[in-house]
């Protein structure tokens, strides 16, 4: 591992070559001054400079030294610790190049491109030694310093530049004047750049969208969208846009989102808040009461509005509604939801999730018995397919809203499938059905056997009479086939709701509900029955070769789709080496990084490396290229094909085959 440590110690020495004169002319200033305290605290700053670049290079030369040296072919890292043969392979091949690859002044300009020169840090020693040196020294040596200093220097060299901010209206923040510095504005704030001096007609601001700006004689404008920096005189200022968010609505009361009320109930509870970024403009209450059994149910809306609270920004309300306030009876349901709309240009409007609040019938109440259809005598405890299908869609709609439990799913799911079971059984009745796979105890049939010796009903003592002869002379057989689809969906969502897959029961309880619909409707029903007639064969076509029309059974693998568009792919092929960069490859580079790359650091990062690369920094085309290729995201695999055609004749060619 001696050549990788030797690697590694001309990168320490780049680095240090590069720091080493901040670390002398910061102490010059205090050397003039004469000041120990100043020396020593300069000292200290360079040893604590020192081991933090000591850290860097040690944590950060493999990936300097990949992303700059194309040769390393990212495996720089197995220079210090190469583990396996096939490192240890890659390692001695990287050996041989190294020396070609790595030359002194490429290891200067990679640590150019990673380490600054600290300007920052030397302009507050120079300022930190000019106060020691104003306040010990004495008004004489100052006036004298004073007149020493040229008159050019207090005039003002160049035009100032004014930046002037207006958010939106509606958002009721203040427009906000200054110099050119880092802002955090509103979604839509109108941007505005003024020169003091309009003689400084040459100035321009760029973008890192791409724009240019002159701030001529009329002030440039741009609205903000997105975030951006700008460019002026060779500084970088960030413009951070602040997204309009929708409402949010919070549901605290009641707790569950199917809510069971005791029979003894009086009352039930509601509370909520609303909470926007800036004002909440309008936010409603709205209510459904369902009021029935079997299929004839009833539905009553009703809405109201939440009031406004002193805070424009939300809205607290609570309230113990009374059952008689809600019109709830025993056996009722109640539905509610909030929907809220801020106060944007474009208004975001939001709605919570439905809550579901549940009366439940006395348990007294008998069934009523009659030989009609079921869905006409079906008793109170008894769900409807439509709340069936309510039940289960209220079910989906909360597993993709929040986080619930894989216990709560599961008690819910199994007890959607309990009424799903319930009601087939009530509507297999009619056909002689008597069993269930699922069954819940209430399937189980009496002990039909008589007296020892006496005579024994074999049938109804060891089986099922599963088509009695009331029932099959009871209904039509076109009433009967509608009867057994409603079964077999009922059947298939059952079986769904036991498996815990809600979504995948909602085909079959919507099928159930419209053969239920349809039985209710039974003398319009209309059944077209016809065979099925094939089409003529055309003679005059028959044995004539005319492939126009058909197609074999031969599919070949479809081709993939071509993620990055060609111009793109140039750009980043040009980017690996020092040569000149296509025509426009800056509007290239623009749009492929602003559509995507959705994250604002990561754009703004990409668009800085394209401004570098723009100016002539060829240390920088490693990190562009690298953002171009990151923005490509990964690769799909297609798995479809597509139908080619593939006669006898194209086979034999194909193939070589002599005719």
């Amino acid at each position: 591992m001696q050549d990788g440590a030797e690697i590694v110690r001309r990168v320490w020495r780049a680095a240090q070559l590069r720091r080493l004169p901040l670390w002398i002319a910061g102490a010059l200033p205090w050397l003039v001054i004469r000041s120990a305290p100043g020396l020593i605290a300069w000292s200290a700053f360079c040893a604590w400079d020192w081991s933090v670049l000591r850290r860097r290079v040690a944590f950060g030369w493999s990936a300097w030294l990949d992303g700059a040296v194309p040769a390393m072919e990212d495996s720089s890292a197995l220079l210090e610790h190469a583990a396996t043969p096939v490192a240890q392979l890659q390692r001695r091949r990287i050996l041989e190049r190294i020396d070609a690859s790595v030359s002194g002044p490429q290891l200067r300009r990679i640590t150019r491109a990673r380490i600054t020169l600290g300007a920052p840090w030397l302009l507050a020693s120079l300022a930190g030694a000019a106060a020691v040196w104003f306040s010990t020294a004495t008004p004489q040596e100052v006036a004298a310093v004073a007149a020493r200093v040229p008159a050019a220097v207090a005039a003002p060299a160049a035009p100032q530049l004014v930046v002037r901010s207006t958010p939106p209206g509606y958002t009721g923040v203040a427009p906000v004047v200054s110099a050119p510095r880092d802002l955090l504005v509103p979604e839509q704030t109108v941007m505005s750049w003024c020169l003091k001096e309009a003689a400084a007609a040459e100035e321009t601001i760029e973008v890192s969208n791409g724009q240019v700006l002159k701030p001529g004689k009329e002030c440039a404008r741009w609205t903000a969208t997105e975030s951006v920096f700008w460019r002026w005189r060779g500084n970088r200022y960030t413009i951070k846009v602040t997204p309009d968010q929708p409402p949010e609505i919070t549901i605290t009361a009641p707790t569950q989102m199917v809510q069971e009320l005791s029979e003894t109930a009086t009352s039930a509870p509601m509370a909520l808040k609303v909470r926007d970024d800036y004002l909440v403009k309008r936010a409603t209450l709205h209510m459904t009461l369902a009021r029935g059994s079997g299929e004839n149910i009833r539905f009553t809306d009703r809405e109201m509005p939440i009031p406004a609270s002193t805070d424009p920004k939300q809205r607290s309300w609570a309230k113990q509604w009374s059952l008689a306030e809600l019109g709830m009876e025993p056996g009722d349901e109640l539905y509610f939801f909030v929907r809220a709309s801020d106060n944007a240009a474009r208004p975001h409007t939001v709605q919570s999730p439905t809550y579901t609040l549940r009366l439940p019938a006395p348990p007294e109440q008998a069934e009523e018995e009659s030989a009609a259809m079921p869905m006409l005598v079906k008793p109170q405890s008894l769900r409807s397919q439509r709340q069936i299908i309510i039940d289960t869609e209220q079910l989906v709609a909360d597993m993709r809203a929040t986080k619930m439990s894989e216990e709560v799913v599961r008690e819910r799911s199994q007890k959607i499938a309990n009424d799903q079971g319930a009601l087939r059984r009530r509507y297999g009745q009619f056909l002689g059905e008597e069993s269930s796979l699922f069954s819940d105890g209430d399937d189980d049939h009496d002990d039909h056997g008589g007296s020892e010796g006496g005579n024994q009903d074999i049938l109804h003592q060891y089986g099922h009479a599963h088509d009695e002869a009331e029932n099959a002379t009871l209904y039509d057989e076109a009433t009967k086939k509608v009867l057994r689809r409603a079964l077999m969906a009922m059947w298939d969502a059952e079986k769904a709701l036991r498996a815990i897959t809600p979504k995948i029961a909602l085909p079959p309880e919507h099928k159930a509900l419209e053969a239920i619909k349809e039985l209710q409707q039974a003398d319009r029903i209309y059944l077209h029955k016809t065979a099925f007639v094939p089409p003529p064969i055309k003679e005059e076509k028959r044995m004539s070769g005319d492939m126009d029309g058909t197609a074999s059974y031969r599919r070949e693998q479809g081709g993939a789709e071509q993620r990055v568009p060609e111009d793109v792919a140039v750009l980043v092929q040009a980017l690996s080496s020092d040569g000149p960069l296509p025509a426009l490859w800056t509007r290239s580079a623009h749009d492929w990084v602003r559509t995507r790359l959705g994250d604002d650091d990561q754009r703004l990062s990409a668009q800085k490396s394209i401004q570098d690369v723009a100016d002539g920094c060829i240390a920088c085309r490693p990190v562009l290229r690298a953002w171009l290729r990151s923005a490509a995201g990964s690769g799909q695999v297609l798995l479809q094909a597509r139908p080619t055609v593939e006669t006898p004749f194209m086979r034999a060619w194909r193939e070589g085959a002599k005719p």
